[in-house]
């Protein structure tokens, strides 16, 4: 089992920066990928940003490409979504997310995740 467990929510004004955390522990020498995922209101659960395990390889949605950057520290076992430039639209509860090498090759896809925290709110407001 893997446990994740995300930090740095809160409530800022557009155009202020918030920096998430997600600590990692149990067997997290399994995990490979590490996810952010968003969901707001409404709305199905959405891709935000992943990062390799060698952090060599970071992937992003297009809306926050250029305002957030994903990090990997393996030793600290902890993962970090600094998110700068923020909009409205980015309010959502953020989720982190954990994958264990297998058959799937994707990573934008919340089915692609076996181990998921339990969330933190963002909030921007205008």
């Amino acid at each position: 089992q893997v446990q994740l467990v995300e930090s740095g929510g809160g409530s800022v004004q557009a155009g202020g920066s918030l920096r998430l955390s997600c600590a990692a522990s149990g067997r997290i020498f399994r995990v490979d990928v590490m996810g952010w995922f968003r969901q707001a209101p409404g709305n199905e659960r959405e891709f935000v940003a992943a990062i390799g395990r060698t952090s060599n390889t970071t992937y992003y949605v297009d809306s926050i490409k250029g305002r957030f950057t994903v990090s990997r520290d393996n030793t600290k076992n902890t993962v970090t979504l600094q998110m700068n430039s923020l909009k409205p639209e980015d309010t959502a509860i953020y989720y982190c997310a954990a994958r264990i090498p297998g058959s799937r090759s994707s990573v934008y896809y919340a089915n692609d995740y076996d181990y998921w925290g339990q969330g933190t709110q963002v909030t921007v407001s205008s």
